[in-house]
């Protein structure tokens, strides 16, 4: 089986099974029409129960084979301008090329002895994202999973530098409409479930600023320490992005970390037209940036970025067989003395080459088309009398809903959205998601893909009016 190890002698069968395997992917991506094939769980299953993981097929072609069947025909295709539905983007051909090297080499990028050039090359790409931010030069940051982990480790940060020995009298104020992880991350750092402090929003579904500084105020009053605030730079549900500047001078006031979570809204970094939306982002002590979210990179590619280099040191732990104390005072680049994983991913090279290759302002201008295409399809809704749609977007996400003339119930236009999008979904030819505004059901586009027109917007709104229509039909029917 030494055959299969990747080294010198097997470099031809490596260049010839890789070319195998990336023709297979590039003949399904040309020929795909749809985002979908809508199989269902059931159908799908048994194909995949039957293979005997114990009995190998010994051959790459016959491997590729079977893939077809279990992945590479139902797979949900991004690249589709059809898929519509979470913060899923089409990626782009550099960052692919960079994900096969960095795959193939294997670099870890915990410590020096196991990437040299790989971890210079995230030092330089963790300066270059602080740089945008405007975080100044005592500014770092370490690459990590996603923005559920970028977020834990803000917030870590956040909890030891808020130099308390009560727990139980931290407070965190986040939007209601922020990320489920700040949450999460509160239970994982061993708050209490009181701890997350929920601020209302606005029409715009942004944090009011005044409902959290009378909660700042209630928190100094009964005697509680202000965590932080995290303030969101593109929400998951609706792409809205809170009031960054009242927010730092708030933090300010209060003693309050502020962490902006800018997985979504990070693109705005690169972007040509809108940049001015994250304004007051540069005054933040930590942000999560998802690259690949915004910048076109494929899973995963993120990172957690902070004002202060010298709070990273709440990740560090040292071990004498991977990085004793030692090689501190050598000036060895270590970079899992920032990081909460140790193994890790040399996830920046996607980035690196793609930046290499398209420049900042190629991933901006791609961003911005998305922006664009939103405010499109907004106007779309906004003059369609079968939706009602809830916020202008700020950056790419557009929340509506079906509102049939003849069925006023709240209960049934709830069903016969939960019905328009199963039945789309099933039919493979679009991709959408859905949400809850206050207690009602609504649908969500979120626009990642500059591929997508108008067009196929218009043409997504009639095939999801159609099957709610033939659900209230069929709803009445049974009715009578």
């Amino acid at each position: 089986m030494r055959s299969h190890l990747l080294n010198d002698t097997t470099a031809e069968q490596y260049r010839r099974s890789v070319t195998e395997g990336i023709e297979r992917v590039a003949a399904k991506l040309a020929a795909t029409d749809r985002p979908f094939t809508g199989v269902t769980v059931d159908a799908l299953a048994p194909t995949i129960d039957a293979i005997d993981l114990d009995k190998p097929l010994l051959d790459t072609a016959a491997v590729l084979d079977e893939l077809e069947d279990v992945y590479l025909r139902d797979a949900i295709y991004f690249h589709h301008p059809r898929y519509l539905a979470h913060l899923n983007c089409p990626v782009v051909i550099p960052a692919v090329v960079g994900e096969a090297i960095l795959s193939a080499v294997n670099s870890s990028l915990d410590t020096w002895d196991q990437s040299a050039g790989g971890t210079l090359i995230e030092r330089k790409l963790i300066d270059w994202t602080t740089a945008r931010i405007g975080l100044g030069p005592a500014a770092d940051g370490v690459f990590t999973s996603g923005g559920t982990q970028s977020n834990l480790q803000a917030l870590l940060l956040a909890r030891e530098e808020s130099k308390t020995d009560s727990l139980a009298k931290l407070r965190i104020f986040a939007s209601e409409v922020s990320h489920f992880s700040v949450k999460k991350s509160a239970k994982l750092l061993g708050l209490g479930q009181d701890s997350v402090v929920s601020i209302p929003v606005d029409h715009d579904k942004r944090m009011q600023t005044v409902a959290l500084a009378h909660e700042l105020e209630r928190c100094k009053k009964d005697g509680l320490v202000p965590m932080a605030v995290v303030a969101t730079a593109g929400t998951t549900d609706f792409g809205s992005i809170d009031p960054l500047p009242e927010i730092a001078e708030l933090c300010e006031q209060f003693g309050a970390w502020m962490h902006v979570d800018a997985a979504y809204g990070c693109g705005l970094l690169a972007s040509l037209k809108y940049r001015h939306r994250i304004d007051g982002i540069e005054r933040a002590d930590s942000v999560t940036v998802d690259y690949h979210k915004s910048f076109f990179q494929p899973v995963s590619s993120s990172a957690v970025l902070v004002r202060d280099a010298s709070t990273l040191r709440h990740a560090t732990y040292h071990a004498e067989y991977l990085n004793p104390r030692r090689m501190v005072q050598e000036r060895i680049p270590n970079q899992v003395d920032k990081s909460l994983q140790t193994t890790r991913r040399f996830d920046a090279l996607k980035l690196w080459v793609t930046l290499r290759t398209m420049g900042a302002d190629g991933i901006g201008q791609l961003f911005d088309e998305v922006c664009d295409l939103a405010v499109e399809g907004w106007r779309l809704l906004a003059a369609d009398p079968r939706f009602d749609v809830v916020v202008e977007p700020t950056l790419s996400t557009l929340v509506f809903r079906y509102i049939p003339a003849a069925v006023t119930d709240p209960a049934e236009i709830d069903r016969a959205n939960l019905y328009g999008r199963k039945a789309l979904f099933a039919s493979g030819d679009a991709v959408v998601a859905g949400t809850k505004v206050g207690a009602r059901h609504y649908l969500k586009f979120t626009l990642l893909n500059p591929e997508t027109k108008a067009a196929d917007i218009a043409a997504v709104l009639d095939l999801i009016a159609g099957h709610a229509e033939q659900y209230l039909g069929e709803s009445l029917d049974r009715a009578s």
